[in-house]
């Protein structure tokens, strides 16, 4: 069972397995046009993928339109485990997602996007906060499924029967904003910011109510981890990297976030394939910290 990567070549060959127990899943989308991912989804997918989406199946509360064309904001019955602005459902009301797919624990899961993981590691890293270790990302995405010669089709995938997913224990650590603010200045906490430095310094902010970051906050942008080829960067060159950014920090102690909690998880992916991991991920990010009064925040450049 893979946990991290799996290649073209590999899934190809899992997909020719017998004895597979296998879903693949299509997390496309686009931040400032959230149709996308699913256009971009009928148009082509893997076959067999079923698509996620990030507002509507990934998120605790999502904006459906309004009788007048306004955007009316669903909340998650349950409650939301985080806050901001793609607050993560409640563990059972994300199981219940699962089971209503037919995703049973028993099953390798593979997910994708055509975006560099930005999305797709979203829902990697929401499985393994299930308890569900049996889940990778394929390596370079769709773009690298189809430079390998892999099949793409617009076919809609029949329903799956429902199964009954089983909620166990956390393999991922999720941190909330009252644990970011006490650990603030102390050893045992390393913030690591996966926005675009721009965003980081606090010259733009197209999202967010304030522009800057957290303060002590480390900026590695998460495209960083990816090569040319859109691919993960090699182990090696990866730990190499984060070591030189964490400059004698415990990598134990770096709690990742972003601006929704989204692309901070290639950061976290990618200290897991360098082998530096485990660790966390504040889900409720800087949507999360700007706009809870009263916390602190700065603008420039990492000290």
């Amino acid at each position: 069972m893979d946990s991290t990567l799996i290649s073209a070549e590999q899934l190809m060959k899992l997909q020719r397995s017998e004895d597979a127990r296998l879903m693949v899943f299509d997390c496309s989308f686009e931040l400032m046009k959230p149709e996308a991912g699913a256009q971009q989804y009928r148009a082509a997918h893997i076959p067999g993928a079923l698509h996620a989406d990030l507002d509507t199946d990934l998120s605790a509360r999502h904006g459906v339109p309004g009788a007048h064309g306004e955007v009316v904001v669903a909340q998650d019955e349950g409650g939301p485990a985080s806050g901001g602005r793609h607050p993560l459902p409640s563990r059972e009301k994300f199981a219940a997602w699962l089971s209503g797919i037919g995703f049973a624990n028993d099953m390798q899961a593979v997910v994708y996007d055509r975006n560099g993981a930005n999305y797709c590691g979203r829902l990697w890293w929401m499985l393994q906060w299930m308890g569900h270790e049996a889940v990778a990302v394929l390596d370079g995405g769709l773009q690298a499924w189809q430079a390998a010669g892999g099949a793409v089709t617009d076919r809609e995938e029949p329903a799956r029967f429902q199964s009954n997913f089983v909620i166990g224990p956390p393999r991922v650590e999720l941190a909330g904003t009252q644990r970011v603010l006490a650990g603030l200045g102390q050893l045992g906490q390393t913030l690591i910011d996966a926005r675009a430095a721009a965003r980081y310094r606090g010259e733009v902010e197209p999202l967010d109510p304030i522009a800057g970051h957290i303060p002590g906050a480390l900026n590695r942008p998460f495209t960083e981890n990816l090569g040319p080829d859109g691919k993960f960067k090699p182990a090696a060159q990866l730990r190499a990297e984060f070591e030189t950014l964490l400059a004698g920090r415990d990598a134990a102690s770096v709690v990742h976030h972003c601006g929704s909690g989204v692309s901070a998880v290639p950061n976290l992916l990618a200290m897991r394939i360098a082998g530096l991991g485990p660790t966390a991920l504040y889900a409720g990010s800087w949507s999360e910290w700007s706009n809870t009064p009263g916390v602190p925040t700065r603008q420039g450049a990492q000290a």
